[in-house]
């Protein structure tokens, strides 16, 4: 499975350069609750770097039993979780550029990416020029963390001409 998720981020298109998954047949799916916005603007960020996502709208009881049963620890939620076709995971405010990155060659072990929390100035919680520098940490098959890279501009978070 994990081949053809590569073949559709190949194939799928461009983000600054870097290829994306995502795509019409095979979308990026997002729990969330259906009453939180940045959730919403998170996906149009996805949609502008060409990744394709399909929201799934649970109550709070629900979306916590999805996290736990992904594994997600309580230190690294947010209040989304992304899954991909072949199951990993993007949790929180994660930039469509850190996404593409990971997708396209994600070390051994490593089972997906996460922004805990709601960084302000992250795609998602833009609050005009407002932003504070954050971490996307990467998380590993053993529970384990590591940084995978942080995000010390806004800038930093977007393909060229893809801003908000």
């Amino acid at each position: 499975m994990r081949g053809v998720l590569l073949a559709t981020v190949m194939a799928t298109g461009l983000c600054g350069g870097v290829a994306v998954a995502g795509s019409p047949e095979q979308p990026v799916t997002v729990y969330k609750d259906a009453n939180c916005g940045c959730c919403a603007k998170w996906i149009e960020h996805l949609d502008a770097h060409g990744i394709a996502a399909r929201a799934v709208e649970l109550d709070a009881g629900a979306l916590a039993e999805r996290k736990r049963e992904l594994g997600i620890l309580q230190r690294m939620q947010s209040c989304h979780t992304g899954v991909t076709a072949d199951g990993l995971i993007v949790e929180g405010h994660v930039p469509a550029t850190s996404m593409a990155r990971f997708l396209a060659a994600h070390p051994a072990g490593a089972r997906g990416l996460a922004v805990p929390g709601m960084p302000p100035g992250s795609p998602g919680m833009e609050m005009g020029d407002r932003f504070i520098p954050y971490t996307v940490w990467q998380l590993d098959a053993d529970g384990g963390a590591a940084a995978f890279e942080e995000i010390g501009d806004r800038g930093a978070q977007y393909a060229p001409g893809r801003q908000p």
